[in-house]
Protein backbone atom coordinates (compact mmCIF):
# COMPACT_ATOMS: atom_id res chain seq x y z
CA UNK A 1 0.00 0.00 0.00
CA UNK A 2 1.54 3.35 -0.93
CA UNK A 3 1.81 6.08 1.93
CA UNK A 4 1.11 9.62 0.84
CA UNK A 5 3.63 12.45 2.33
CA UNK A 6 0.87 15.02 2.53
CA UNK A 7 -1.24 12.54 4.10
CA UNK A 8 0.63 11.74 7.01
CA UNK A 9 1.73 15.05 7.08
CA UNK A 10 -1.87 16.21 8.40
CA UNK A 11 -2.02 13.73 10.30
CA UNK A 12 0.76 14.74 12.36
CA UNK A 13 0.00 18.46 11.94
CA UNK A 14 -2.02 19.34 15.22
CA UNK A 15 0.89 17.49 17.12
CA UNK A 16 3.53 19.74 14.85
CA UNK A 17 1.41 23.00 15.92
CA UNK A 18 1.29 22.16 19.55
CA UNK A 19 4.88 22.28 19.31
CA UNK A 20 5.78 25.29 16.97
CA UNK A 21 2.94 27.62 18.16
CA UNK A 22 3.04 30.24 15.73
CA UNK A 23 4.82 33.77 17.36
CA UNK A 24 2.39 35.71 19.05
CA UNK A 25 -0.28 32.89 19.19
CA UNK A 26 -3.25 32.27 17.24
CA UNK A 27 -5.56 34.99 18.54
CA UNK A 28 -2.58 37.53 16.63
CA UNK A 29 -3.25 35.85 13.49
CA UNK A 30 -6.85 35.15 13.46
CA UNK A 31 -7.45 38.74 14.48
CA UNK A 32 -4.38 40.14 11.34
CA UNK A 33 -6.26 37.72 8.47
CA UNK A 34 -9.67 39.15 10.15
CA UNK A 35 -8.58 42.88 9.86
CA UNK A 36 -6.81 42.49 6.30
CA UNK A 37 -9.59 41.05 4.86
CA UNK A 38 -12.21 43.38 5.94
CA UNK A 39 -9.24 46.58 5.21
CA UNK A 40 -9.14 44.96 1.66
CA UNK A 41 -12.88 45.16 1.26
CA UNK A 42 -13.18 48.54 2.59
CA UNK A 43 -10.36 50.04 0.74
CA UNK A 44 -12.19 47.72 -2.53
CA UNK A 45 -15.18 49.52 -1.74
CA UNK A 46 -14.15 52.75 -0.48
CA UNK A 47 -15.93 55.35 -3.10
CA UNK A 48 -19.10 53.56 -2.72
CA UNK A 49 -19.21 53.80 1.37
CA UNK A 50 -18.50 57.07 1.26
CA UNK A 51 -21.35 58.62 -1.35
CA UNK A 52 -23.94 55.83 1.22
CA UNK A 53 -25.91 58.54 2.95
CA UNK A 54 -28.45 57.68 5.41
CA UNK A 55 -32.30 59.08 5.40
CA UNK A 56 -34.02 60.18 8.72
CA UNK A 57 -35.87 57.42 8.30
CA UNK A 58 -32.12 55.44 8.36
CA UNK A 59 -31.22 56.99 11.26
CA UNK A 60 -34.35 55.91 13.18
CA UNK A 61 -33.89 52.14 12.42
CA UNK A 62 -30.33 52.81 13.87
CA UNK A 63 -32.07 54.11 16.90
CA UNK A 64 -34.29 51.53 17.44
CA UNK A 65 -31.24 48.93 17.11
CA UNK A 66 -29.56 50.53 20.16
CA UNK A 67 -32.45 49.96 22.08
CA UNK A 68 -33.13 46.51 20.88
CA UNK A 69 -29.42 45.88 21.20
CA UNK A 70 -29.80 46.98 24.55
CA UNK A 71 -32.52 44.67 25.86
CA UNK A 72 -30.50 42.11 24.30
CA UNK A 73 -28.24 42.90 27.06
CA UNK A 74 -30.77 42.60 29.26
CA UNK A 75 -32.09 39.16 28.39
CA UNK A 76 -28.55 37.70 28.24
CA UNK A 77 -28.09 38.94 32.11
CA UNK A 78 -31.52 37.56 32.89
CA UNK A 79 -30.08 34.06 31.17
CA UNK A 80 -26.74 34.01 32.97
CA UNK A 81 -28.83 34.65 36.37
CA UNK A 82 -31.37 31.50 35.04
CA UNK A 83 -28.32 29.27 34.11
CA UNK A 84 -26.77 29.78 38.16
CA UNK A 85 -30.17 28.44 39.03
CA UNK A 86 -30.34 25.57 37.30
CA UNK A 87 -26.71 24.84 38.49
CA UNK A 88 -28.28 24.86 41.83
CA UNK A 89 -26.95 28.22 43.28
CA UNK A 90 -28.93 30.88 44.74
CA UNK A 91 -28.54 34.26 42.66
CA UNK A 92 -29.66 37.63 43.78
CA UNK A 93 -31.62 38.23 40.46
CA UNK A 94 -30.90 41.92 40.02
CA UNK A 95 -26.99 42.13 41.29
CA UNK A 96 -26.40 39.49 39.00
CA UNK A 97 -27.96 41.51 35.83
CA UNK A 98 -26.49 44.65 36.85
CA UNK A 99 -22.86 43.40 37.21
CA UNK A 100 -23.13 41.05 33.97
CA UNK A 101 -23.83 44.10 32.19
CA UNK A 102 -20.88 46.13 34.06
CA UNK A 103 -18.50 43.48 33.30
CA UNK A 104 -19.54 42.88 29.71
CA UNK A 105 -17.60 46.04 28.66
CA UNK A 106 -14.34 44.35 29.83
CA UNK A 107 -14.45 42.35 26.72
CA UNK A 108 -13.33 44.64 24.72
CA UNK A 109 -9.60 44.89 26.57
CA UNK A 110 -7.00 43.21 25.14
CA UNK A 111 -7.06 39.01 25.78
CA UNK A 112 -11.10 39.22 25.52
CA UNK A 113 -11.17 37.27 28.47
CA UNK A 114 -10.94 39.99 31.56
CA UNK A 115 -15.18 39.59 31.48
CA UNK A 116 -14.77 36.27 32.12
CA UNK A 117 -12.02 36.88 34.51
CA UNK A 118 -13.85 39.48 36.62
CA UNK A 119 -17.67 37.33 36.72
CA UNK A 120 -14.90 34.72 38.28
CA UNK A 121 -13.73 36.35 41.09
CA UNK A 122 -17.07 38.25 41.83
CA UNK A 123 -18.44 34.89 42.09
CA UNK A 124 -15.63 33.63 43.69
CA UNK A 125 -15.72 36.43 46.52
CA UNK A 126 -19.52 35.35 47.51
CA UNK A 127 -20.68 37.16 50.94
CA UNK A 128 -17.51 38.69 51.21
CA UNK A 129 -18.08 41.27 48.72
CA UNK A 130 -20.18 42.87 50.78
CA UNK A 131 -17.22 43.92 53.19
CA UNK A 132 -15.92 45.76 49.40
CA UNK A 133 -19.17 47.99 49.45
CA UNK A 134 -20.40 45.37 46.61
CA UNK A 135 -23.65 43.25 46.34
CA UNK A 136 -22.88 40.11 46.66
CA UNK A 137 -24.63 37.67 43.46
CA UNK A 138 -25.55 34.63 45.24
CA UNK A 139 -26.69 33.66 48.59
CA UNK A 140 -24.42 30.82 50.22
CA UNK A 141 -24.00 30.19 54.03
CA UNK A 142 -21.85 33.25 56.23
CA UNK A 143 -18.18 32.65 55.51
CA UNK A 144 -18.28 30.51 52.31
CA UNK A 145 -18.13 30.73 48.99
CA UNK A 146 -17.83 29.36 45.45
CA UNK A 147 -15.00 27.46 44.49
CA UNK A 148 -12.54 28.14 41.87
CA UNK A 149 -14.19 25.08 39.32
CA UNK A 150 -17.59 25.69 40.50
CA UNK A 151 -17.31 29.76 39.65
CA UNK A 152 -15.70 28.63 36.42
CA UNK A 153 -18.45 26.16 35.29
CA UNK A 154 -21.16 28.94 35.99
CA UNK A 155 -19.23 31.25 33.81
CA UNK A 156 -18.23 29.38 31.09
CA UNK A 157 -21.56 27.84 30.90
CA UNK A 158 -22.78 30.79 29.51
CA UNK A 159 -21.04 31.24 26.14
CA UNK A 160 -21.40 28.04 25.01
CA UNK A 161 -25.27 28.09 25.75
CA UNK A 162 -25.45 31.20 23.60
CA UNK A 163 -23.19 29.52 20.87
CA UNK A 164 -25.49 26.52 21.06
CA UNK A 165 -28.55 28.74 20.80
CA UNK A 166 -27.49 30.45 17.44
CA UNK A 167 -26.41 27.18 15.67
CA UNK A 168 -29.94 26.00 16.91
CA UNK A 169 -31.20 28.86 14.72
CA UNK A 170 -29.35 28.33 11.53
CA UNK A 171 -31.54 25.70 9.67
CA UNK A 172 -34.50 28.38 9.47
CA UNK A 173 -32.46 29.81 6.46
CA UNK A 174 -32.90 26.59 4.81
CA UNK A 175 -30.68 23.83 3.95
CA UNK A 176 -27.65 26.06 2.68
CA UNK A 177 -25.50 23.43 1.46
CA UNK A 178 -25.54 21.32 4.02
CA UNK A 179 -24.60 23.79 6.87
CA UNK A 180 -28.00 23.89 8.36
CA UNK A 181 -26.82 20.16 9.96
CA UNK A 182 -24.44 22.47 12.55
CA UNK A 183 -27.69 22.11 14.56
CA UNK A 184 -26.68 19.12 15.39
CA UNK A 185 -23.56 19.78 16.76
CA UNK A 186 -25.21 21.54 20.13
CA UNK A 187 -27.61 18.63 20.04
CA UNK A 188 -25.07 16.44 21.22
CA UNK A 189 -22.34 18.84 22.75
CA UNK A 190 -25.02 19.94 25.29
CA UNK A 191 -25.17 16.09 26.91
CA UNK A 192 -23.57 15.67 29.75
CA UNK A 193 -21.49 13.14 28.57
CA UNK A 194 -19.62 15.45 26.00
CA UNK A 195 -20.33 19.05 28.20
CA UNK A 196 -18.61 18.14 31.35
CA UNK A 197 -15.09 16.90 30.16
CA UNK A 198 -15.26 20.14 27.49
CA UNK A 199 -16.20 22.49 30.48
CA UNK A 200 -13.25 20.17 32.22
CA UNK A 201 -10.93 21.18 29.07
CA UNK A 202 -11.93 24.80 29.07
CA UNK A 203 -11.39 25.47 32.76
CA UNK A 204 -7.84 24.31 33.02
CA UNK A 205 -7.17 26.61 30.13
CA UNK A 206 -9.14 29.80 31.28
CA UNK A 207 -7.24 28.87 34.81
CA UNK A 208 -4.03 29.31 33.34
CA UNK A 209 -4.82 32.51 31.07
CA UNK A 210 -6.46 34.02 34.57
CA UNK A 211 -3.56 33.14 36.46
CA UNK A 212 -6.13 31.61 38.99
CA UNK A 213 -5.33 29.60 42.14
CA UNK A 214 -6.15 26.76 43.21
CA UNK A 215 -6.41 24.48 46.11
CA UNK A 216 -4.60 21.56 46.34
CA UNK A 217 -8.15 19.52 46.83
CA UNK A 218 -9.31 21.56 43.67
CA UNK A 219 -6.58 20.35 41.48
CA UNK A 220 -7.80 17.03 40.89
CA UNK A 221 -11.42 17.79 40.39
CA UNK A 222 -12.27 20.34 38.42
CA UNK A 223 -15.67 19.50 38.56
CA UNK A 224 -16.69 19.50 41.83
CA UNK A 225 -20.43 18.51 41.05
CA UNK A 226 -21.86 16.77 37.97
CA UNK A 227 -24.14 19.29 35.57
CA UNK A 228 -28.24 18.59 36.88
CA UNK A 229 -28.82 17.52 33.17
CA UNK A 230 -29.39 18.47 29.85
CA UNK A 231 -29.31 22.11 29.93
CA UNK A 232 -32.25 22.91 28.49
CA UNK A 233 -33.58 25.67 30.72
CA UNK A 234 -31.22 27.66 30.54
CA UNK A 235 -30.53 27.02 26.33
CA UNK A 236 -34.20 29.05 26.16
CA UNK A 237 -33.44 32.40 27.25
CA UNK A 238 -30.52 31.85 25.33
CA UNK A 239 -32.74 31.63 22.07
CA UNK A 240 -34.28 34.77 22.92
CA UNK A 241 -31.32 36.50 23.32
CA UNK A 242 -29.43 35.41 19.90
CA UNK A 243 -32.99 36.61 18.36
CA UNK A 244 -32.89 39.76 19.67
CA UNK A 245 -29.28 40.16 18.80
CA UNK A 246 -30.49 39.47 14.87
CA UNK A 247 -33.56 42.12 15.27
CA UNK A 248 -30.30 44.59 16.35
CA UNK A 249 -28.61 43.68 13.31
CA UNK A 250 -32.04 43.33 11.34
CA UNK A 251 -32.48 47.27 11.95
CA UNK A 252 -28.97 47.70 10.41
CA UNK A 253 -30.05 45.97 6.90
CA UNK A 254 -33.51 48.00 7.56
CA UNK A 255 -31.58 51.43 7.77
CA UNK A 256 -29.77 50.78 4.52
CA UNK A 257 -32.79 49.26 2.58
CA UNK A 258 -31.46 45.80 2.24
CA UNK A 259 -34.40 44.16 3.17
CA UNK A 260 -35.17 43.20 -0.46
CA UNK A 261 -31.42 42.39 -1.29
CA UNK A 262 -31.93 38.81 0.57
CA UNK A 263 -34.70 36.98 2.22
CA UNK A 264 -34.88 37.22 6.14
CA UNK A 265 -34.62 33.51 6.74
CA UNK A 266 -30.75 33.50 4.78
CA UNK A 267 -29.96 37.04 6.56
CA UNK A 268 -30.78 35.61 10.09
CA UNK A 269 -28.89 32.11 9.14
CA UNK A 270 -25.71 34.07 7.91
CA UNK A 271 -25.85 36.60 11.25
CA UNK A 272 -26.29 33.61 13.27
CA UNK A 273 -22.97 32.07 11.21
CA UNK A 274 -20.66 35.09 11.78
CA UNK A 275 -22.17 35.86 15.17
CA UNK A 276 -20.77 32.07 16.55
CA UNK A 277 -17.67 32.32 14.53
CA UNK A 278 -16.83 35.96 16.17
CA UNK A 279 -18.12 34.39 19.87
CA UNK A 280 -16.49 31.31 19.73
CA UNK A 281 -12.60 31.47 17.60
CA UNK A 282 -10.21 32.90 19.38
CA UNK A 283 -9.29 36.72 17.74
CA UNK A 284 -9.51 40.56 18.23
CA UNK A 285 -11.38 41.13 21.66
CA UNK A 286 -15.25 41.30 21.18
CA UNK A 287 -15.01 39.27 18.05
CA UNK A 288 -13.89 42.47 16.40
CA UNK A 289 -13.13 41.56 13.07
CA UNK A 290 -14.17 37.93 12.82
CA UNK A 291 -17.88 38.80 12.76
CA UNK A 292 -17.29 41.22 9.87
CA UNK A 293 -15.10 38.89 7.93
CA UNK A 294 -17.27 35.78 7.93
CA UNK A 295 -20.18 37.89 6.88
CA UNK A 296 -18.70 39.14 3.94
CA UNK A 297 -17.80 35.40 3.44
CA UNK A 298 -21.05 33.98 3.89
CA UNK A 299 -23.09 36.69 2.29
CA UNK A 300 -20.42 38.53 -0.30
CA UNK A 301 -21.95 36.19 -3.24
CA UNK A 302 -25.40 37.18 -3.04
CA UNK A 303 -25.18 40.72 -1.42
CA UNK A 304 -22.63 43.54 -3.31
CA UNK A 305 -19.93 44.00 -0.59
CA UNK A 306 -20.25 47.98 -0.23
CA UNK A 307 -24.15 47.94 1.12
CA UNK A 308 -23.28 44.31 3.20
CA UNK A 309 -20.23 46.33 4.59
CA UNK A 310 -22.48 49.39 5.29
CA UNK A 311 -24.40 46.82 7.37
CA UNK A 312 -21.64 44.98 9.13
CA UNK A 313 -19.75 48.73 10.10
CA UNK A 314 -22.96 50.31 11.80
CA UNK A 315 -23.83 46.82 13.38
CA UNK A 316 -20.42 46.86 15.06
CA UNK A 317 -20.91 50.53 16.14
CA UNK A 318 -24.54 49.74 17.61
CA UNK A 319 -23.49 47.15 19.76
CA UNK A 320 -20.40 48.54 20.83
CA UNK A 321 -22.52 51.84 21.70
CA UNK A 322 -25.46 49.56 23.41
CA UNK A 323 -22.58 47.87 25.48
CA UNK A 324 -20.97 51.24 26.99
CA UNK A 325 -24.75 52.74 27.67
CA UNK A 326 -25.75 48.96 29.52
CA UNK A 327 -22.89 49.46 31.55
CA UNK A 328 -23.17 53.16 32.31
CA UNK A 329 -26.61 52.54 32.80
CA UNK A 330 -25.38 49.25 35.53
CA UNK A 331 -22.93 51.29 36.84
CA UNK A 332 -25.70 54.06 37.79
CA UNK A 333 -28.01 51.91 39.00
CA UNK A 334 -25.55 50.19 41.76
CA UNK A 335 -24.70 53.66 42.77
CA UNK A 336 -28.10 54.55 43.16
CA UNK A 337 -28.93 51.00 44.97
CA UNK A 338 -25.75 51.99 47.37
CA UNK A 339 -27.27 55.33 48.17
CA UNK A 340 -30.31 53.92 49.28
CA UNK A 341 -29.08 51.39 51.53
CA UNK A 342 -26.52 53.67 52.98
CA UNK A 343 -29.57 55.63 53.65
CA UNK A 344 -31.60 52.88 55.09
CA UNK A 345 -28.95 52.06 57.20
CA UNK A 346 -28.42 55.26 58.95
CA UNK A 347 -32.49 55.52 59.38
CA UNK A 348 -32.41 52.23 61.47
CA UNK A 349 -29.04 53.79 62.87
CA UNK A 350 -30.70 56.59 63.97
CA UNK A 351 -34.60 54.61 65.33
CA UNK A 352 -32.28 52.18 67.10
CA UNK A 353 -31.03 54.77 69.30
CA UNK A 354 -34.10 56.03 70.28
CA UNK A 355 -34.84 60.06 71.25
CA UNK A 356 -32.27 61.28 73.71
CA UNK A 357 -32.30 64.32 76.33
CA UNK A 358 -32.73 64.68 80.05
CA UNK A 359 -35.82 63.11 81.94
CA UNK A 360 -38.51 64.46 84.20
Amino acid sequence: MPTFPSLSFLRRWPAWLAKHPLPGGSRLWVSLLSFGFVAAALLGNGPQLLATRLDPQGWLWLTIGIGISLLSLVVNGLAWTVGLRWLGFRPAWDACVRFYLRSNLLKYLPGGIWHLAARVQRLRLGEQAKANGEAALLSVPAGSSLTTPQALVAVLLDPILAASAALLLIPLGGWQGGLSLLALLPLVVLGPRWLNPLLARLERRRARQLALELRPDEVEALVPFALPGYPLLPLLPQLVFVLLRFLGFACCVLAFDQQLSLAWPSWLAGFLLAWTVGLVVPGAPGGLGVFEAVLLLRLGLEIPEAPLLAVALSYRLLVTLADVLAALTSWLDDALVATAERRRSARAATGSMGPSGPTA
